[in-house]
């Protein structure tokens, strides 16, 4: 199974969202790949694997305090899922660093995350 059901999808990815946003870093990794490939779009280029996910969300987290709401989850024709979500950042102050939106595209594997990526 590559891809699950577009309502298993949309509820698991919901959830990832939840989760990422209470900072739950056992949740996340446990919904990806042992070789999840992660885009770090705050410094550039790719982590690869669970560990090289979790260090670059405290890197993260220490500086910043990013949410991530969805507002709309779709299949994609490749069986990926695309997500459109509203991102804010802030800086540890509060001050607003950037409020825009975005899509995240998820590939699973085995009912877990094995890629994501960012279109602007």
């Amino acid at each position: 199974m590559n891809s699950p059901e577009p309502a298993t999808s949309e509820t698991r990815l919901t959830a990832l969202y939840a989760a990422f946003n209470e900072r739950d870093i056992p949740a996340l990794l446990a919904a990806m790949t042992p070789d999840v490939s992660w885009p770090n779009g705050w410094e550039g280029g790719l982590v690869h694997g669970r560990d090289q996910v979790s260090a670059y969300w405290r890197r993260q987290w220490d500086q910043l305090e990013p949410t991530v709401v969805p507002t709309a989850i779709v299949p994609e024709a490749d069986g990926r899922v695309a997500v459109t979500v509203h991102q804010v950042v802030r800086d540890k102050t509060g001050a607003t660093l950037a409020d825009h939106t975005v899509t995240h595209v998820y590939r699973f594997k085995d009912g877990l995350v094995a890629e994501m990526e960012i279109r602007e």
